[in-house]
């Protein structure tokens, strides 16, 4: 599941977590810190379980809640027509 930010999406990292532009719509997201964790782990060529295992030593949550989250984040990204 590695992730790749479409062209019209432009990033910026900050003290609180990433922004995401979609230059297309003139909109803007917002990640936290747990979901710019995830996103950058993806964008490195991990896959969910390594995003999912990045969270249970960050936050030390269950595995299966945090694949959950994964999976629901990128779902969203996808969905809103910012990655793929």
């Amino acid at each position: 599941m590695p992730l790749r930010f479409d062209a019209h999406v432009s990033t910026a990292e900050t003290d609180y977590g990433t922004v995401l532009l979609d230059q297309r719509a003139g909109t803007y997201w917002e990640l936290n810190p747990t979901a710019t964790l995830v996103v950058r782990t993806l964008l490195d060529g991990g896959e969910a379980a390594d995003a999912a295992a990045a969270l249970v030593r960050e936050f030390d949550i269950e595995r299966e809640q945090a694949l959950r989250d994964v999976e629901a984040l990128v779902g969203g990204l996808r969905d809103a027509g910012l990655a793929s």
